[in-house]
Protein backbone atom coordinates (compact mmCIF):
# COMPACT_ATOMS: atom_id res chain seq x y z
CA UNK A 1 0.00 0.00 0.00
CA UNK A 2 1.36 3.42 -0.97
CA UNK A 3 2.11 5.85 1.84
CA UNK A 4 0.25 9.13 1.91
CA UNK A 5 2.64 11.80 3.12
CA UNK A 6 0.60 14.72 4.43
CA UNK A 7 3.29 17.37 4.28
CA UNK A 8 1.01 20.38 4.16
CA UNK A 9 -2.43 21.56 3.12
CA UNK A 10 -2.24 21.73 -0.66
CA UNK A 11 -4.93 23.81 -2.33
CA UNK A 12 -3.20 24.51 -5.62
CA UNK A 13 0.16 24.51 -7.37
CA UNK A 14 1.35 27.57 -5.45
CA UNK A 15 0.69 25.84 -2.15
CA UNK A 16 2.44 22.72 -3.45
CA UNK A 17 5.56 24.78 -4.13
CA UNK A 18 5.37 26.32 -0.67
CA UNK A 19 5.02 22.88 0.91
CA UNK A 20 8.07 21.61 -0.96
CA UNK A 21 10.10 24.62 0.15
CA UNK A 22 9.00 24.22 3.76
CA UNK A 23 9.83 20.52 3.71
CA UNK A 24 13.33 21.20 2.40
CA UNK A 25 13.83 23.52 5.37
CA UNK A 26 12.73 20.82 7.79
CA UNK A 27 9.37 22.40 8.56
CA UNK A 28 6.44 20.10 9.34
CA UNK A 29 2.79 20.87 10.00
CA UNK A 30 1.12 19.21 12.97
CA UNK A 31 -2.12 17.26 12.37
CA UNK A 32 -4.15 20.08 13.89
CA UNK A 33 -2.76 22.50 11.30
CA UNK A 34 -3.85 20.37 8.35
CA UNK A 35 -7.13 20.75 6.48
CA UNK A 36 -8.53 17.19 6.15
CA UNK A 37 -10.60 18.18 3.12
CA UNK A 38 -7.62 19.40 1.10
CA UNK A 39 -5.61 17.26 -1.31
CA UNK A 40 -2.31 15.99 0.03
CA UNK A 41 1.06 15.14 -1.43
CA UNK A 42 1.15 11.37 -1.90
CA UNK A 43 3.81 8.80 -2.71
CA UNK A 44 6.34 6.40 -1.27
CA UNK A 45 10.06 6.11 -0.74
CA UNK A 46 12.65 8.58 0.54
CA UNK A 47 12.12 12.27 -0.09
CA UNK A 48 13.76 13.65 -3.22
CA UNK A 49 15.62 16.96 -3.49
CA UNK A 50 12.30 18.80 -3.86
CA UNK A 51 11.00 17.43 -0.59
CA UNK A 52 8.41 15.00 -1.96
CA UNK A 53 8.43 11.16 -2.06
CA UNK A 54 10.69 9.79 -4.77
CA UNK A 55 7.88 7.65 -6.16
CA UNK A 56 4.48 9.30 -6.84
CA UNK A 57 1.31 7.38 -5.95
CA UNK A 58 0.35 4.34 -8.05
CA UNK A 59 3.79 4.31 -9.72
CA UNK A 60 6.31 1.47 -9.92
CA UNK A 61 10.06 1.95 -10.26
CA UNK A 62 11.65 0.47 -13.40
CA UNK A 63 15.23 0.14 -14.62
CA UNK A 64 14.41 0.22 -18.34
CA UNK A 65 13.10 3.21 -20.29
CA UNK A 66 9.90 2.23 -22.16
CA UNK A 67 9.25 3.93 -25.49
CA UNK A 68 5.92 5.74 -25.75
CA UNK A 69 5.01 8.17 -28.53
CA UNK A 70 2.69 8.66 -31.50
CA UNK A 71 4.41 5.88 -33.45
CA UNK A 72 6.52 8.27 -35.57
CA UNK A 73 10.28 8.49 -35.06
CA UNK A 74 11.64 11.39 -37.12
CA UNK A 75 15.11 10.99 -38.58
CA UNK A 76 16.82 14.22 -37.51
CA UNK A 77 20.56 14.68 -37.12
CA UNK A 78 22.08 17.24 -34.80
CA UNK A 79 23.08 19.24 -37.86
CA UNK A 80 19.50 19.23 -39.17
CA UNK A 81 17.80 19.97 -35.85
CA UNK A 82 16.27 23.39 -35.31
CA UNK A 83 14.06 25.03 -32.70
CA UNK A 84 11.73 27.88 -33.65
CA UNK A 85 10.86 30.31 -30.85
CA UNK A 86 7.75 32.42 -31.40
CA UNK A 87 4.85 34.11 -29.65
CA UNK A 88 5.21 36.70 -26.91
CA UNK A 89 8.89 37.36 -27.47
CA UNK A 90 10.76 40.43 -28.63
CA UNK A 91 11.91 38.70 -31.79
CA UNK A 92 11.18 35.34 -33.39
CA UNK A 93 14.33 33.26 -33.66
CA UNK A 94 15.52 29.85 -34.78
CA UNK A 95 18.14 27.96 -32.80
CA UNK A 96 20.36 25.31 -34.34
CA UNK A 97 22.15 22.65 -32.35
CA UNK A 98 25.39 24.64 -32.44
CA UNK A 99 23.49 27.61 -30.98
CA UNK A 100 22.18 25.44 -28.15
CA UNK A 101 25.75 24.51 -27.24
CA UNK A 102 26.62 28.21 -26.92
CA UNK A 103 24.24 28.46 -23.95
CA UNK A 104 25.25 27.23 -20.48
CA UNK A 105 25.27 23.42 -20.65
CA UNK A 106 24.68 21.54 -17.40
CA UNK A 107 24.60 17.98 -16.16
CA UNK A 108 21.76 16.94 -13.88
CA UNK A 109 20.26 13.83 -12.34
CA UNK A 110 16.48 13.73 -12.08
CA UNK A 111 13.54 11.33 -12.13
CA UNK A 112 11.19 10.54 -15.01
CA UNK A 113 7.54 9.81 -14.25
CA UNK A 114 5.22 8.38 -16.91
CA UNK A 115 1.47 8.66 -16.38
CA UNK A 116 1.04 5.05 -17.54
CA UNK A 117 2.35 3.90 -14.16
CA UNK A 118 6.14 3.66 -14.23
CA UNK A 119 8.98 5.86 -13.04
CA UNK A 120 12.71 5.66 -13.66
CA UNK A 121 14.71 7.28 -10.90
CA UNK A 122 18.13 8.88 -11.11
CA UNK A 123 18.41 9.49 -14.83
CA UNK A 124 21.55 11.37 -15.88
CA UNK A 125 21.09 14.22 -18.34
CA UNK A 126 23.15 16.80 -20.16
CA UNK A 127 21.48 19.79 -21.70
CA UNK A 128 20.36 23.40 -21.34
CA UNK A 129 17.82 24.78 -18.92
CA UNK A 130 14.58 26.02 -20.46
CA UNK A 131 15.11 29.21 -18.50
CA UNK A 132 18.21 29.92 -20.59
CA UNK A 133 16.10 29.67 -23.74
CA UNK A 134 13.55 32.06 -22.24
CA UNK A 135 16.33 34.46 -21.26
CA UNK A 136 17.75 34.86 -24.74
CA UNK A 137 14.23 34.99 -26.22
CA UNK A 138 13.39 38.15 -24.23
CA UNK A 139 9.97 36.90 -23.25
CA UNK A 140 7.34 39.63 -22.92
CA UNK A 141 5.54 40.35 -19.67
CA UNK A 142 2.19 39.10 -20.95
CA UNK A 143 3.54 35.56 -21.42
CA UNK A 144 2.12 33.10 -18.88
CA UNK A 145 2.10 29.83 -20.82
CA UNK A 146 4.30 27.80 -23.15
CA UNK A 147 3.09 25.69 -26.09
CA UNK A 148 5.55 23.07 -27.31
CA UNK A 149 5.56 21.36 -30.69
CA UNK A 150 7.57 18.43 -32.02
CA UNK A 151 8.70 17.05 -35.36
CA UNK A 152 6.36 14.04 -35.09
CA UNK A 153 3.27 16.28 -34.91
CA UNK A 154 3.03 16.12 -31.11
CA UNK A 155 2.18 19.11 -28.94
CA UNK A 156 1.88 19.85 -25.23
CA UNK A 157 1.59 22.85 -22.95
CA UNK A 158 2.89 24.01 -19.58
CA UNK A 159 2.65 27.18 -17.55
CA UNK A 160 5.64 29.47 -17.85
CA UNK A 161 6.10 29.08 -14.10
CA UNK A 162 6.57 25.32 -14.48
CA UNK A 163 8.79 25.65 -17.54
CA UNK A 164 11.15 27.99 -15.68
CA UNK A 165 11.90 25.51 -12.88
CA UNK A 166 15.55 24.67 -12.37
CA UNK A 167 15.25 21.04 -13.55
CA UNK A 168 13.33 21.62 -16.80
CA UNK A 169 15.89 21.00 -19.51
CA UNK A 170 16.30 20.62 -23.23
CA UNK A 171 18.50 17.54 -23.18
CA UNK A 172 20.72 15.98 -25.81
CA UNK A 173 22.59 13.37 -23.75
CA UNK A 174 21.33 10.62 -21.47
CA UNK A 175 23.65 8.53 -19.26
CA UNK A 176 26.70 9.90 -21.05
CA UNK A 177 25.59 9.12 -24.61
CA UNK A 178 23.67 11.05 -27.28
CA UNK A 179 19.93 10.96 -26.65
CA UNK A 180 18.54 8.00 -28.67
CA UNK A 181 16.16 8.68 -31.52
CA UNK A 182 13.38 6.61 -29.95
CA UNK A 183 13.52 8.79 -26.84
CA UNK A 184 13.37 12.07 -28.72
CA UNK A 185 16.93 12.60 -29.93
CA UNK A 186 18.64 14.69 -30.92
CA UNK A 187 16.90 17.07 -28.47
CA UNK A 188 13.88 16.68 -26.19
CA UNK A 189 12.50 18.53 -23.19
CA UNK A 190 12.15 16.97 -19.73
CA UNK A 191 9.82 18.08 -16.91
CA UNK A 192 10.83 16.11 -13.79
CA UNK A 193 8.21 17.74 -11.53
CA UNK A 194 5.35 16.98 -13.95
CA UNK A 195 4.26 13.88 -15.85
CA UNK A 196 6.75 13.13 -18.61
CA UNK A 197 4.31 13.79 -21.49
CA UNK A 198 4.72 17.50 -20.69
CA UNK A 199 8.22 17.30 -22.17
CA UNK A 200 8.13 17.07 -25.96
CA UNK A 201 10.34 14.54 -27.74
CA UNK A 202 12.01 15.81 -30.97
CA UNK A 203 11.16 19.32 -29.80
CA UNK A 204 10.93 21.75 -32.72
CA UNK A 205 8.95 24.73 -31.47
CA UNK A 206 8.43 26.85 -28.38
CA UNK A 207 5.63 29.41 -28.41
CA UNK A 208 5.16 31.80 -25.49
CA UNK A 209 1.50 32.64 -24.92
CA UNK A 210 -0.62 35.02 -22.87
CA UNK A 211 -3.51 32.53 -22.85
CA UNK A 212 -3.26 28.78 -22.39
CA UNK A 213 -3.60 26.38 -25.33
CA UNK A 214 -3.97 22.67 -24.69
CA UNK A 215 -1.77 20.15 -26.43
CA UNK A 216 -2.29 16.66 -27.83
CA UNK A 217 -2.96 14.67 -24.65
CA UNK A 218 -4.50 17.61 -22.82
CA UNK A 219 -7.21 17.63 -25.49
CA UNK A 220 -7.79 13.89 -25.06
CA UNK A 221 -8.73 13.78 -21.40
CA UNK A 222 -5.39 14.08 -19.66
CA UNK A 223 -4.73 16.68 -16.98
CA UNK A 224 -3.60 20.15 -17.91
CA UNK A 225 -1.72 20.57 -14.61
CA UNK A 226 -0.20 17.04 -14.49
CA UNK A 227 1.26 16.99 -10.96
CA UNK A 228 2.37 13.42 -10.14
CA UNK A 229 2.29 13.74 -6.32
CA UNK A 230 -1.36 14.80 -6.36
CA UNK A 231 -2.18 11.78 -8.58
CA UNK A 232 -3.21 14.41 -11.12
CA UNK A 233 -3.57 12.29 -14.27
CA UNK A 234 -6.84 13.15 -16.01
CA UNK A 235 -8.94 16.22 -16.74
CA UNK A 236 -11.09 15.56 -13.66
CA UNK A 237 -7.95 15.69 -11.48
CA UNK A 238 -6.75 19.10 -12.66
CA UNK A 239 -5.43 21.57 -10.11
CA UNK A 240 -6.28 25.28 -10.37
Amino acid sequence: MKNKLNLNFIKNKTELAKAKAANLQGVRKTPSELDPSGPVIMGSGPLNRDGVPSLPPEQRSVNNWPVLDLGIHPEISREEWSLKITGAVSETRVLRFKDLLQLPVIEDVSDFHCVTGWSQLGMKWRGVRFSEIAKISKVKEEANFVYLTASDGYSTNVTLEEAMKYDVLLVFEWNGSPLPKEHGGPVRMITPQLWAWKGAKWISGIEFLAMDRRGFWENKGYSNSAIPWLNDRYTADEQN
